[in-house]
């Protein structure tokens, strides 16, 4: 069995996947913190909306058929 202090390689790479994770976990921290301070900017402006609404009754042939 190898001993681990001689596979510097495994180190490496760990210590790359640690410094990726870490730069990660900062960035995001700093991400949210800056949203967290930053106050809500609409980026355009609310437009009311039309809603069209379609009934159907009891005798029309759309409500036969899947009845």
């Amino acid at each position: 069995m190898s001993d681990w202090t001689s596979l510097w390689y495994v180190w490496l790479i760990l210590l790359l996947v640690f410094l990726l994770l870490l730069c990660g976990v900062s960035a995001s921290c700093i991400k949210f913190c800056c949203r967290k301070k930053r106050l809500p900017v609409e980026s355009f402006p609310r437009h009311p909306c039309d809603l069209a609404g379609i009934g159907i009754d009891s005798d029309s042939t759309a409500h036969s058929t899947v009845t």
